[in-house]
């Protein structure tokens, strides 16, 4: 037998059953401030999150985008623009294509689809007013120039390029509409894509399609606001950073060449403008 003495332990207190439904009740509301605060500190200091929507960006990209960001099922907010009230212009119909401002917004714990593209287009008509842009035909011609444009830089000449185009009763023969209309973005445009049937369609119609085709920034439309004087009527931007525009139809066929040729050489070549 062992020398070693062994002191027995006294139980603990023991939780009464009320005390058990006290420690589970109290679990449970811990479990469920959790989920009410968790969502709240992702979004970060303030509860908040942005989402960025890019130069150029068709509504429909801007609603996926909205979609993400919301947390919410795809096509929530192309359900949402239908019945949204959007301070739009009579003009647009409805439809906030041209309208959805490129920028940086806000994202909080109560943000909606609606009050998110609402924000959006209350952007857009405060950058119009500042630019004294009141002409829906102007953010059409802004979409243009936004899909069109290599740089900034060459943006007013590209509106000119429209304008001139309009004012001689030419089809404007834009690669950028036709994308528009088969949903896509390429710089390759078949004889058999000329030949959509489509309103979009600027080889096969005259004038302008008949909405924008992406949302313009403000580098856009300050260029279709005002562009610059010249006789343009024809430009192809041959590699990034070269876009050559002429009134003669010649130069810009030989411009069309070596654009041809730098994409059979795997270049990256640019948006065509006036045909080929």
């Amino acid at each position: 037998m062992s020398d070693v003495q062994h002191t027995a332990r006294r139980p603990g207190p023991r939780l009464s059953r009320t005390g058990w439904l006290i420690v589970v009740a109290v679990l449970a509301a811990l479990a469920v401030l959790a989920v009410l605060l968790v969502p709240r500190l992702l979004r970060g200091p303030g509860g908040e999150e942005k989402l960025t929507v890019p130069e150029g960006q068709r509504a429909t990209q801007v609603y996926a985008a909205v979609d993400k960001a919301l947390r919410l099922p795809s096509g929530s907010t192309a359900k949402a623009a239908k019945s949204a009230k959007l301070p739009l212009p009579d003009a647009a119909q409805g439809n906030p294509e041209g309208y959805l401002f490129p920028a940086t917004y806000p994202i909080h714990a109560d943000t909606t689809p609606a009050s998110l593209l609402s924000y959006m287009v209350k952007t857009a008509n405060q950058r119009l007013a500042t630019n004294k842009i009141t002409s829906y035909r102007t953010v059409v011609i802004a979409s243009i120039v936004q899909a069109e444009a290599d740089r900034p830089a060459d943006m007013g000449k590209v509106a000119r390029v429209i304008d001139n185009r309009i004012a001689r009763h030419m089809p404007l023969q834009m690669d950028s509409t036709i994308n528009y209309a088969l949903g896509r973005s390429t710089l390759n445009t078949s004889h058999a894509d000329t030949r959509t049937d489509s309103p979009y369609n600027t080889y096969k119609h005259e004038g302008l399609p008949p909405t924008p085709i992406d949302n313009p920034g403000a580098d856009a439309l300050k260029a279709a606001g005002a562009p610059p004087a010249g006789d343009w009527l024809y430009f192809v931007t041959v590699k990034p950073g070269d876009t050559r525009f002429t009134a003669d139809y010649q130069e810009h066929l030989r411009n069309v060449r070596e654009f041809n040729a730098q994409q059979k050489n795997g270049a990256s070549g640019g948006s065509s403008g006036g045909g080929a």
